[in-house]
């Protein structure tokens, strides 16, 4: 078929036609098939790795906060937000934890799932009631932010840091 003239810059007309051969479907990997055998935990964003709960509260609680986060993974890497320099501070009053946090970059695609899986992973705690996150851009993050640990893990993984 042919759909009407579709007139362009410079006087000239183009036709639109329709193409009547058949397209090839094509098929995305699954997630197993497109990603290296060592990266486990990806798919469901870390979730499946969180350890459970704490029955009560830790003595410490702003050391067990920080190690709670070092579950919580950037949603395009799998290695943790601690590691890679994210978090830039956590207070403990009671049962409110404030974590301060930032990005990559400002207009970073992945903010409110990060967000909502720092939220997610402190609220599972039978002793934390209420989280706040405060967005942090200063300092700005830079790649110097990411622990040793981080940089040996985005190695593995065939990252430069």
């Amino acid at each position: 078929g042919v759909f009407p003239s579709v007139p362009f810059r410079g006087g000239r007309v183009a036709e639109l036609t329709t193409h009547r051969e058949a397209l090839p479907v094509i098929t995305p990997p699954s997630t197993a098939e497109a990603l290296p055998a060592h990266v486990v935990s990806h798919a469901s964003g870390g979730r499946d790795r969180w350890s459970p709960p704490l029955k009560s509260a830790p003595d410490d609680p702003a050391a067990t906060v920080w190690n709670l986060l070092h579950e919580v993974l950037d949603p395009e890497l799998p290695i943790s937000l601690v590691d890679l320099g994210l978090i830039y501070g956590v207070e403990v009053q009671g049962e409110r934890v404030t974590v301060a946090l930032t990005f990559t970059a400002t207009a970073c695609p992945c903010m409110e799932f990060i967000q909502e899986d720092v939220e997610d992973r402190l609220l599972r705690e039978p002793w934390i009631s209420e989280v706040e996150i405060v967005v942090v851009w200063d300092p700005p993050w830079t790649r110097d932010r990411i622990t040793h640990r981080g940089r040996a893990e985005l190695r593995r993984l065939g990252v430069g840091a």
